[in-house]
C-alpha cells in the first residue's frame, strides 16, 4: 500500500518506534452487491480502507479512498463503527496503532477498477457470494450493513 508522504515524514523522526494513525474503512453498496478490492501487497479482499490525511474529515477520506483505489464516487451514510486495530508491525519493522472509522456508503456513479495500483481488482460481489474474507473485514462489513442507527463504539471492559 502506498504510504503517506505525512506517515513517512513521521518515521524520518521516530524510525520504526510505534505511531498512532486513523483510519477509514468505506462499505460501499449497490443494491445487492459490495464493492471489494482485491490488494496487491496480500491478495486478500477487502472492503477500500485507508489511512485519513492530516485534518480531513473521515467521511471525506472514505469517500476519497473509494475513488482513489476503485474509480468510483461514494458518499458517506452513516458512521457504523469506531475501533482499534491490534497493533500491526510492517515487514521493514515499522510499528502502528490503527483507530478505524467504518463507513456504510452510499454508491453515486463509476464502474470499479484498480485505479491506483494499490489493489489488482475492484469489482462487485453479491452479497450471498462473497470471496473468503478475514474476520477483521467480514466484521467491519456486518456493522455497516446492520441496521442500527447508533455507530457502535468499542468500549475497553
Amino acid at each position: 500500500m502506498a504510504t503517506p508522504d505525512f506517515v513517512l515524514a513521521l518515521r524520518e523522526k521516530i524510525g520504526h518506534d510505534p505511531i498512532w494513525l486513523v483510519g477509514t474503512t468505506a462499505v460501499l453498496t449497490r443494491g445487492s452487491e459490495i464493492l471489494l478490492v482485491k490488494r496487491a501487497d496480500s491478495g486478500a479482499w477487502t472492503p477500500v480502507t485507508g489511512i485519513i490525511d492530516p485534518r480531513e474529515e473521515p467521511a471525506d477520506a472514505a469517500a476519497r479512498e473509494t475513488l482513489e483505489e476503485a474509480d468510483v464516487v461514494a458518499v458517506a451514510e452513516r458512521l457504523a463503527w469506531v475501533h482499534t486495530i491490534p497493533r500491526v508491525t510492517y515487514p521493514n519493522g515499522d510499528q502502528a496503532d490503527y483507530l478505524d472509522f467504518t463507513f456504510r456508503m452510499r454508491y453515486v456513479s463509476g464502474e470499479p477498477y484498480p485505479a491506483d495500483g494499490e489493489n489488482t481488482e475492484a469489482r462487485w460481489f453479491e452479497l450471498d457470494a462473497l470471496p473468503p474474507l478475514s474476520e477483521a473485514m467480514r466484521e467491519r462489513i456486518d456493522h455497516a450493513l446492520a441496521d442500527e442507527v447508533a455507530t457502535e463504539f468499542v468500549r475497553a471492559s
